[in-house]
């Protein structure tokens, strides 16, 4: 399963670098963004939603609603099959949105979901 992190960080602390790892080793393959950096671990980053090629079927959030107001309509036009807002990503205005789509909407933690084979 192809999934896009939107919020990658390169801090080993951070939820969202747990994720990418926590992702890469159940075998899904991991598309990182974050528009202020390259790439995490020689991994690419990508800087634009434009950026993204070819399908993606999960987008797990990992930045503030303030941070992702903007990229809202970027993320809805990858039609994604589902956004995972991981918490404190939680918006009054991606779900509406998601569901106009047709995209799956879920407020949950994308490591909890792993863990527990929900995922």
């Amino acid at each position: 399963m192809r999934v896009l992190i939107i919020g990658a960080s390169r801090n080993p602390e951070r939820y969202s670098h747990l994720a990418m790892k926590r992702l890469e080793t159940a075998g899904h393959e991991v598309v990182l963004y974050n528009p202020g950096i390259d790439d995490i671990e020689g991994r690419p980053v990508v800087r634009d939603l434009a950026q993204v090629s070819g399908p993606v079927d999960t987008v797990t959030l990992y930045t503030s609603p303030a941070h992702l107001e903007p990229l809202v309509d970027r993320i809805i036009a990858l039609s994604p099959r589902r956004i995972i807002a991981n918490p404190g990503t939680e918006t009054d205005f991606i779900p509406a949105k998601a569901e106009a789509a047709g995209i799956e909407y879920r407020e949950a933690c994308t490591l909890v979901l792993l863990s527990t084979g929900q995922f």
